[in-house]
């Protein structure tokens, strides 16, 4: 007999439940509930028990296109309790969750086009030393620090690892992951902060993380980009945030979370937006952006200047603000500068600190 999609779905979820870092073991019931379709792809719902006498729990599997029985890879389960009247949306949130996170991860394969696949990808991690989250101090402190309210859904049983909710076009989702980032990948990146020594070695001692994810409307970048670290800075006051992954780097959280603070000064949050790398070249101090693509701008590099690695930093800092808050596209062959006498030439190529075309802003003036 042909395998049904029903049926490929279904395998996929046992053995997703059954890896070492999920259930460890196939559930001891399972069963499809329904399916919806999201982005043109076919999803399938279940609900599923650890054990015959405990409680139904919600997983998703997908997406399908067609009649296919590959999925893509959005196979997940938050393992909290499943309930009829909201499994669709928070399946829902949990597939756009993912989505994002891959969005993020993505190599920029097209790297020379005008477009990033990354752009809008507002996505990351607060690494955890154990996987516990304190839900609701984490509300107490969007409201306190930020203003933001949340409202949830009057369903949603008190404990849930999971919280979704709207502030005005956006959408916020942030989510606790009971194990550590997979394949070291944050160690790795915890080697790019030369700002805290002990990075790597504190990363390495996670044991869970917070998965932080804003959706909205591409043109409302900027307003997605500060609920983002508005979220994290938040996450930073649970009693065991140990770093905060992203923007291709894991950040300190006192660093991190004083950083956002400039948003009540009424400031650009670049900082907690955008990593500032620098290394020194047989010629001098060489700085580069990563960040400014989630935006839908090149990144931008300095090369061989003689200044200190502070002077080059802010150089490029200043770069930032003034493409972020005046929305400003830099070109191949143009000057930029803040007054006749001070004007720095503009040259788009292949990246020298990053695998993708950057524009180098020279640092002496012409």
């Amino acid at each position: 007999m042909a395998q049904t999609q029903e049926n490929a779905a279904l395998q996929a979820m046992k053995e997703w439940l059954a890896h070492p870092q999920e259930l460890g073991k196939a559930p001891a019931r399972i069963e499809c509930t329904g399916t919806f379709e999201l982005h043109g792809l076919r999803y399938y719902l279940f609900r599923y028990k650890k054990t015959l006498l405990g409680s139904w729990l919600l997983g998703v599997c997908g997406g399908y296109e067609g009649d296919e029985l590959e999925h893509c890879g959005h196979v997940w389960s938050e393992m909290e309790p499943y309930d009829e009247s909201t499994a669709v949306e928070k399946a829902t949130a949990m597939v756009e969750m993912i989505r994002a996170y891959w969005m993020q991860q993505a190599e920029k394969a097209d790297s020379q086009g005008e477009d990033s696949e990354r752009t809008g990808a507002f996505a990351g991690f607060v690494l955890l030393s154990d996987p516990s989250w304190d839900k609701a101090a984490f509300i107490r402190d969007l409201q306190e620090k930020w203003g933001l309210t949340v409202q949830e859904d009057e369903d949603e049983e008190t404990g849930d690892d999971t919280l979704v909710f709207e502030e005005g076009k956006m959408i916020a989702a942030v989510s606790l992951m009971a194990a550590p980032i997979p394949n070291g990948e944050a160690e790795l990146n915890a080697e790019n902060n030369f700002l805290w020594p002990e990075a790597v070695e504190i990363t390495k001692t996670h044991q869970a993380h917070l998965m932080v994810v804003v959706l909205g409307q591409e043109e409302d970048l900027l307003e997605r980009g500060k609920l983002y670290v508005k979220l994290l800075a938040s996450c930073c006051r649970q009693k065991n945030a140990l770093g905060v992954y992203t923007s291709g780097v894991v950040f300190e959280p006192r660093f991190y979370e004083g950083f956002a603070d400039m948003m009540q000064e009424g400031e650009l949050p670049i900082f907690n937006w955008i990593w500032f790398g620098l290394y020194r070249s047989e010629k001098g101090i060489c700085g580069y952006t990563y960040g400014m693509d989630v935006f839908g701008f090149d990144e931008m590099e300095v090369l061989d200047a003689d200044a200190d690695p502070s002077e080059v930093r802010d150089f490029l800092a200043s770069m930032v603000e003034y493409v972020l808050s005046g929305g400003v596209t830099l070109h191949d062959g143009e000057t930029i500068g803040f007054s006749a006498e001070d004007k720095h030439a503009i040259t788009r190529s292949p990246g020298v600190a990053l695998p993708v075309m950057t524009l180098k802003i020279s640092y002496s003036a012409l």
